[in-house]
């Protein structure tokens, strides 16, 4: 027996062969790297349910069942100790972390190994299909097993062994685990962060539930999904989000305060400390995405007059969770900004050494309503890991960090890449890795050609024109809704490339005439290339009304390959206005509705055309 799905159900016998039962789980003492089973649980008469010590009871498991040494009369029951659980109420069909693949997994069965006659030891969960298979039926996974093998894919077993499990569901987190291995609370927070986005809501206040409150702030200041972290402080106490708020960057906790409605983001400012509502505050006051929004208020400026020393004692008595330091900033009597220097700088120097001897004069600074993208394209300029914020006066409001430059770039790139029709599960091209996404995003114009098809045959039938005629229709539309695809695919590379800081004015008058007349010369092309396929394939006065409708078709197709470039600047205008009003956009959405219209309008003019010429 090599699962507990194997074991789930078998007889337990005394040692006389009579049946006390079947066995219905197993208790494991948790604080060993391989745990031993010490517990055997199993429904008796009645369904009354009995536990018994493994080690004195068992004597040996095998596809009869399990064996016991003794007579029924002399089985004495017991109880769960305070660090065993049970495989299958506690761990089997729940989720876990898997702490070495850094994921959330769902346990299908539980790989068991025999040391000897009467011992059985954990190994660990089986998370795959295999295990799924199994736990319906055995003869399942057998069957899928040879199918897999004959057609050169073996179904492999996915099993995490116990020592990288951590437990999530009911009180079991509790329970100390194989001191081997690293558990959830000492995973770095993006792992945390990562792992928490894909439990089920339920188990996400659990999780919290095992990290102290710095942790919690670490963690929650990685999440990428801003209707997540509201629904994680919805679910904590008011003082407990409050703290856990008051120790994050204030720029990250800012964020957070505004994903809340109004009546909770005030009463968690109210519980905090004067100093951390007030930070947090001062940012909320600037606009969003911009220099100001993403600044942090900690930061290292001192007067320009104070020696090298003077500066590392001040960087000494900052508290452990203060912001990392990277550059120290230099102040006139005035409090403006008159240099800066590195912690290099700072401490090659003599500790006499004034600071305004050490600093760097020309010091590149941002406005706090500059656009946060326009602050980490200076910061990727001048390859500064912190650039200062300032006032009119070159006061100092802050420093945004190389940490948020690096999230806007990212940001800004899905962006790019949602306009551009690509996403998660694309290769660096562009192209899906999955064949169904593959097709639904380069190739469904195939399944909108067949149905608009479709939908003219079945109209020409009803208004007594034949539906054999639709095939002339057919014939063009591919051209149409390829052009039509391509055109916005032009549309959506033209607004990622465009750079407004090099161009003035709005580039749609332009835009307008290089799209149409691109689009005139491809109508062109279509109506001469039908003129010759008709040349070609009608011949005799016979066919005299076929060529008529097919040239006719081919008339329309050209036609709205031409509409279908004129109205490009459209797409784009609808681009640039989402983009101002911080709107995402499918590219992939863009373009379908794009071939749909042309789709439709193509229909329309094809199928009256063949109407009118039928008489």
């Amino acid at each position: 027996m090599n699962y507990l799905s194997e074991m789930l159900k078998l007889p337990v016998l005394d040692v006389n062969g009579e049946k006390l039962g079947v066995v219905n789980d197993l208790g494991i003492a948790t604080g060993e790297v391989f745990p031993h089973v010490t517990s055997l649980a199993f429904q008796g008469p009645g369904k009354t349910p009995f536990m018994i010590s493994w080690r004195k009871y068992v004597d040996h498991v095998d596809d009869e069942g399990v064996h016991l040494k003794t007579r029924d009369t002399d089985v004495r029951f017991s109880y769960l100790q305070p660090d065993e659980l049970l495989l299958a109420r506690d761990i089997l069909n729940k989720q876990i972390v898997d702490t070495q693949g850094l994921k959330v997994v769902r346990v299908n069965d539980l790989k068991l190994s025999s040391s000897g006659e009467n011992q059985l030891r954990l190994l660990g969960a089986e998370v795959g299909s295999r295990g799924l298979l199994r736990a319906m039926h055995p003869a399942l996974e057998r069957i899928a097993a040879r199918l897999a093998r004959a057609v050169g894919k073996p179904l492999e077993e996915h099993i995490i062994a116990w020592s990288y499990m951590d437990l999530l569901e009911r009180s079991t987190q509790t329970i100390k685990l194989s001191v081997s291995h690293k558990t959830l609370d000492e995973l770095h927070p993006a792992d945390i962060a990562d792992i928490i986005e894909q439990l089920d809501p339920r188990l996400r206040s659990q999780v919290f539930a095992q990290l102290d409150t710095a942790q919690a702030a670490e963690a929650i200041s990685e999440f990428d999904d801003d209707e997540l972290v509201a629904e994680v402080i919805e679910g904590m106490s008011d003082r407990e989000a409050s703290s856990m708020l008051a120790l994050m960057d204030p720029d990250d906790a800012a964020d957070l305060i505004e994903e809340l409605d109004y009546e909770k983001a005030e009463k968690l400012l109210r519980l905090m400390g004067v100093k951390e509502e007030r930070a947090i505050r001062n940012l909320l006051g600037y606009g969003e995405n911009t220099a100001g929004r993403i600044m942090t208020s900690e930061f290292v400026a001192l007067p320009a007059t104070d020696t090298a020393a003077d500066a590392i004692e001040a960087i000494r008595k900052l508290d452990e969770d203060f912001e990392s330091i990277y550059y120290v900033y230099t102040l006139d009597s005035t409090g403006a900004l008159t240099g800066v220097l590195s912690l290099r700088t700072l401490i090659v120097a003599d500790l006499d050494m004034r600071l305004s001897d050490l600093a760097y004069r020309d010091v590149v600074w941002v406005a706090p309503d500059l656009d946060q993208e326009d602050v980490a394209d200076e910061m990727a300029k001048y390859n500064l890991v912190a650039v200062p914020v300032c006032d009119e006066n070159r006061h100092v409001l802050g420093i945004v960090t190389v940490d948020d430059a690096l999230d806007v770039i990212a940001e800004e790139h899905e962006e790019d890449l949602q306009i551009a029709g690509m996403g998660a599960g694309e290769n660096a091209q562009g192209e899906s890795t999955h064949v169904l996404s593959w097709f639904a995003r380069r190739h469904y114009w195939v399944l909108v050609w067949a149905v608009a098809s479709g939908i003219i045959a079945a109209t020409l039938g009803s208004l007594g024109a034949g539906t054999q005629r639709f095939i002339y229709p057919m014939c063009a539309m591919p051209v149409v809704l390829l052009t039509a695809s391509r055109f916005s695919a032009f549309v959506r590379s033209y607004f990622l490339e465009y750079d407004e800081h090099e161009h003035e004015g709005t580039p749609y008058l332009a835009f307008f005439l290089q799209t149409v007349a691109v689009g005139v010369a491809i109508a062109l092309v279509v109506f001469l290339c039908g003129q010759l396929m008709m040349g070609a394939a009608f011949t005799g006065a016979e066919q005299a009304a076929p060529a008529r409708m097919f040239s006719a078709c081919f008339a329309c197709a050209a036609a709205t390959v031409a509409l279908s470039a004129a109205s490009s600047v459209v797409y784009l205008k609808v681009l640039f206005w989402r983009d101002e009003h911080d709107l995402n956009t499918s590219g992939t959405a863009m373009s379908l509705i794009a071939v749909l219209v042309a789709c439709v309008v193509y229909a329309l003019a094809s199928t009256a055309s063949v109407l009118v010429l039928a008489g």
